[in-house]
């Protein structure tokens, strides 16, 4: 019997397991799954964490309870992937050999990347919301804080859902309306990109909602450091941003184990092919979701899709055929814009947002760049689909894995 290891239970890995474990023969497969962590959490909902729009329960359940029957599953550490010798090595020296290698281990945020910021101060007055923990933490401290200088700051790309940072600032904006404190408040959004997002057009429809909102904008700001003494974080031009309260999304890296694997890039996410998700070291290696180093969002929309193109090139590869599944980087982002309203994104490797109709062309119900109590509506029923479809791998109707350029304004 041939063996299918897949390392991650997260988004990526669990569609993973619910997708094979369907499409390869259970007589001549063996698959199993390993994670450390015993949670499994939705990873948009800490956007709202902050925010008291949901609760703690919301937004983290049991991970085995997701992963299919036919499917093993260990929760256990991953000490080291052998890939010249198709061996995992696991704590206790426990070790895994396979035939076909799938890496799903994500991706987390490393603030000891930048002096200063992970001291004394972090989760006290430096905060950020790409961890539960995180999120939690400055749930705690939005409750009783009493305003000033709020700087809502990105490190450096690539980071999951380049949008959230936005999403948050927008979302601030509407909590201290609502709280009676907004003139209390001095909102700064501070990036290291030349505009507010990393698509033009998208920028142009972002920025303008940023001016709206009055929150101020500083671009090409790239962090040398956190001065967590005088409050202010500084750049590598001497650019000086003070602050009171300082949500950072910290550099984004790949799992240490493909340092110690011999397999990451610089930031630990691993080369593939980005049409075939297929490793550049190891042919009988794939990676899916934010562990690959693809030129495109580290988003949930892009597990989603590459999952979905991944299964049928894995199908091929097994039976020995071409994999002419080609993932075009397909991305769809709903971007929460506050007083319960919402942007949606639709774009790929090739294609950038423009506006239209989502997911029926020429009929929506979804328009795209365009804010929408609707699109609201969409980002927050998302959770229900995360928890009882996407993971569970239940095709959800009208969207295709490929974007598609009908119902859309391409010369807008």
């Amino acid at each position: 019997m041939k063996k299918l290891v897949i390392l991650g239970a997260g988004t990526a890995g669990t569609m993973m397991a619910n997708h094979l474990v369907k499409k390869l023969g259970s007589k001549e497969w063996q698959i199993t799954i390993v994670d450390q962590h015993k949670t499994h959490y939705y990873q948009p909902g800490f956007l709202f964490l902050p925010f008291d729009i949901y609760t703690e329960e919301q937004v983290k359940k049991e991970g085995k309870r997701f992963i299919p029957k036919g499917v093993t599953y260990l929760q256990k550490h991953i000490q080291k992937i052998e890939a010249d010798e198709n061996k995992v090595v696991l704590e206790g020296d426990q070790s895994l050999s396979y035939d076909l290698l799938i890496i799903a281990t994500g991706s987390r945020i490393a603030p000891e990347e930048v002096e200063g910021m992970k001291e004394s101060e972090w989760h006290k007055s430096i905060f950020d919301f790409y961890s539960y923990e995180g999120a939690l933490a400055l749930r705690n401290h939005l409750r009783n804080w009493k305003g000033g200088k709020l700087v809502v700051h990105i490190t450096e790309m690539p980071i999951k859902c380049p949008v959230a940072p936005l999403e948050f600032a927008f979302l601030a904006d509407d909590y201290f309306r609502k709280k009676g404190m907004r003139d209390q408040v001095d909102i700064t959004y501070v990036t290291p990109l030349s505009g507010a997002f990393t698509k033009p057009k998208a920028t142009e429809t972002l920025h303008y909602l940023l001016e709206e909102k009055g929150i101020k904008e500083v671009t090409d700001f790239n962090i040398e450091r956190v001065d967590h003494e005088a409050n202010k974080i500084i750049d590598y031009a001497d650019t000086e941003v003070p602050y009171d309260l300082l949500v950072t999304i910290p550099t984004n890296v790949g799992d240490d184990l493909m340092e110690r694997s011999g397999l990451g890039d610089d930031l630990n996410f691993v080369p593939v092919n980005k049409h075939t998700l297929q490793s550049d070291a190891y042919e009988n290696v794939f990676v899916v979701g934010d562990a690959a180093n693809l030129p495109t969002s580290k988003a949930g929309s892009v597990a989603h899709f590459s999952a979905e193109i991944l299964t049928e090139n894995i199908v091929k590869y097994v039976a020995g055929e071409t994999m002419d599944a080609s993932f075009d980087g397909h991305a769809n982002c709903f971007i929460e814009t506050g007083n319960k309203k919402g942007l949606l994104i639709d774009f790929n490797y090739d294609q950038e947002p423009v506006q239209g109709t989502f997911p029926i062309p020429g009929v929506g119900p979804l328009k795209l760049l365009k804010e929408t109590k609707l699109n609201h509506m969409g980002k927050m029923a998302f959770r229900w689909v995360y928890w009882n479809m996407l993971v569970k791998g239940v095709p959800i109707p009208f969207v295709s894995s490929h974007m598609t350029t009908k119902g859309k304004q391409l010369n807008h």
